[in-house]
């Protein structure tokens, strides 16, 4: 079988960024309006989130500004391109590769519309080839990062010495909404937060970084309703189900020993976990589990303290700082990230 290894994984951040006690001031005065009780459990809500700091493509007077869905969805498409052609960059620099050597391009994203893609603007910022083959990935939620590795692995074993790059990019603040004042969209504006990855993918038989030994996706049954978007004439609208948690607490067992025995491994032998930081209930659930096993998660809840859940991108942050890492030959680490559909996408790596 051919062997896919991540050769690279780069980071963007937006350039606006605050920490969450100087949005607090801004919670209180948005919800002036509402019984003090609310407000209260609210700001709780964003005091306990697990989320200290966060980055926008915006300033936090323009997030708390009533706009149309069209101004919020002008400010992603722009802050995306220039965001997701710095992140491409920066990968393409750490490999050292040039942007013609490219095979395949996924860009990843699902908070804002755009047609054409990202893609088709990388193509032209960067002078990629024309020959390409362009995927954008939409519609899957913070999913979809784990869901671009699955993607890339798959074209680039059935293409033996290519190269691919999956650019991801989200904007959640863009999705905000001002007369929303559901729990849905109380709990996804505390954790939630924008930023970019690119993470680079090779088949050529000098490739380096963690090579793949599998993916595979996990699809709830009949669980559309517990993650997504409503679109609204607002914009979009965040649906969130509080039994999420206990969902995947109930199907974690099929999500992980399955997978791993087909791959002649166990959890027992797994040494990291890169998990995708969903909220802090997600996390909390996911790491009682990996715990009773031995295991722990502290790199993603670092990375949502430090960031927020930043949709698909977030669990490429995770995996940014395992690359960082001075880890042993043989050492494996699973790649796990959850989103609507509902679904769990899995990949397992070997150093």
């Amino acid at each position: 079988m051919v062997d896919v290894h991540i050769s690279a994984v780069s980071k963007q951040l937006p350039k606006y960024n605050r920490k969450t006690s100087d949005i607090i001031p801004f919670v209180n005065l948005w919800l002036e309006g509402q019984e003090d009780r609310f407000r209260r459990k609210v700001v709780k809500i964003f005091e306990g989130a697990g989320v200290d700091h966060r980055y926008g493509i915006m300033d936090i007077e323009e997030v708390f500004t009533a706009t149309s869905f069209e101004d919020k969805n002008d400010i992603y498409i722009r802050e995306v391109k220039e965001l997701g052609e710095k992140a491409l960059q920066k990968a393409l620099k750490e490999a050292d590769w040039s942007p013609e050597s490219l095979d395949f391009v996924i860009t990843v994203s699902c908070t804002g519309i755009m047609i054409p893609s990202l893609d088709a603007y990388l193509v032209n910022a960067l002078g990629l080839r024309q020959d390409i083959i362009r995927l954008p990935v939409t519609e899957m939620g913070c999913a979809a990062g784990v869901s671009g590795l699955i993607y890339a692995a798959n074209f680039l074993r059935a293409n033996v010495g290519k190269r691919a790059a999956i650019v991801a990019v989200e904007s959640p603040t863009a999705t905000f909404q001002l007369d929303d004042f559901s729990m849905a969209n109380m709990v996804s504006a505390a954790i939630f937060g924008d930023g970019a990855a690119c993470a680079l993918l090779s088949s050529e038989k000098s490739s380096s970084g963690p090579k793949i030994l599998g993916e595979e996706m996990y699809h709830f049954t009949n669980a559309t309703h517990l993650m997504g978007f409503d679109l609204t004439n607002t914009g979009l609208k965040m649906i969130l189900d509080p039994a999420v948690p206990e969902v995947i607490a109930d199907h974690f067992p099929n999500i992980v020993h399955p997978f791993l025995g087909k791959l002649g491994t166990s959890i027992q032998k797994v040494d990291h976990l890169i998990f995708h930081p969903g909220g802090k209930k997600i996390v909390r659930t996911v790491e009682e589990l990996f715990g009773k096993l031995g295991k722990n998660i502290d790199d993603t809840r670092e990375v949502l303290r430090a960031y927020g859940n930043m949709s698909s991108v977030t669990v490429l942050y995770v995996l940014e700082r395992f690359l960082e890492k001075e880890i042993k030959a043989g050492e494996q680490g699973l790649v796990l990230s959850f989103g609507p559909g509902f679904s769990a996408q899995r990949v397992l790596l070997e150093w």
